[in-house]
């Protein structure tokens, strides 16, 4: 390997602020995941803790960085079982790759129908390489799955290894140390020869919202738009008042389907809504009628100004 780029948790000294999600990652090598224009105002989150052990050098950038977001993948239910969204969540003053490692080990989601599976606590360390991500354990016990269930423990490794490469921008292996040696395990995992991503159709939910982010303010015309994998790229959405009365309706097209999620994207006119509070669904077509669990969905609530 050549020499690491060293990222502790002291750098980790920003508040997090999440902008919205977005299902991505796909089999082929990653850019950095980077969240659209937010249409109006989005919430802030609950900052991410900042104590944890410190180990390893300081970051090689003291002062703190100009904001930016980061991909953050959380665990929600579908029809298909748990699976991962995409809330993307932006730092300042922190190093990208701790902040984003913090965040799925103790981070809290904005959005209310997301949760993460890992227990809490901080890695000691985390740190990019040319050939690969190395995070640091800062115990034994993170190499077994304590109370997870052996399902629960590969999401939650997914989970990281996602987050990881799509903020790296990279689809680099993720290697686990304890004490500056390889570990073999972590959560119950088998790491001994590095942790890779699953494939997306078998992790990711199959649709997701990016815009509008949850909580967002809209007003006039705004731009809805995520990922999906759906039937024939199919993807319907709907708009529902505070009782669930859907009060307007339509879909739009992603950019393909089947094998992995595509963007998909359409413009929506609520300017004939009266002022209130709203929830913005999109859905996965779903040809069997129900008959095949139903149509996977995501939901941001929104605020018509």
């Amino acid at each position: 390997m050549t020499s690491a780029l060293p990222r502790t948790l002291a750098t980790l000294g920003g508040a997090v602020l999440a902008l919205g999600l977005l299902a991505g990652c796909g089999d082929d090598e990653p850019a950095a995941d980077k969240p659209a224009t937010p249409s109006s105002s989005a919430p802030a989150s609950s900052p991410a803790a900042t104590e944890g052990t410190e180990t390893g050098s300081p970051s090689t950038d003291p002062g703190a960085p100009d904001p930016s977001a980061i991909p953050v993948y959380y665990v929600g239910k579908t029809p298909q079982g748990d699976r991962l969204y995409r809330e993307f969540t932006q730092i300042s003053g922190a190093d990208r790759l701790v902040a984003a490692a913090a965040s799925v080990t103790s981070g809290k989601p904005v959005d209310p129908d997301y949760r993460t599976s890992w227990p809490g606590g901080r890695f000691a360390s985390v740190t990019q390489t040319a050939d690969a991500i190395v995070v640091e354990v800062p115990d034994a016990s993170w190499l077994q799955p304590g109370s997870l269930k052996p399902a629960q423990a590969r999401l939650a490794v997914q989970q990281l290894v996602y987050t990881l490469q799509g903020t790296a921008g990279a689809r680099l292996p993720v290697q686990v140390q304890q004490d500056g040696k390889p570990a073999p395990t972590l959560l119950g995992v088998d790491a001994s020869k590095g942790l890779t991503a699953a494939p997306e159709l078998d992790v990711l939910a199959l649709v997701n919202v990016t815009e509008p982010a949850e909580g967002t303010a809209v007003d006039g015309k705004f731009t809805a738009e995520g990922r999906a994998s759906s039937f024939e790229a199919t993807v319907p959405w709907e708009i529902q008042d505070a009782t669930g009365k859907v009060v307007q309706q339509g879909f739009t097209t992603a950019e393909g389907w089947a094998d992995k999620l595509y963007p998909w994207s359409t413009k929506v006119d609520v300017s004939a809504l009266p002022p209130g509070q709203y929830t913005f669904i999109a859905r996965t077509d779903d040809p069997s009628d129900g008959e095949g669990g139903g149509p996977t969905e995501d939901t941001k609530r929104i605020t018509v100004k």
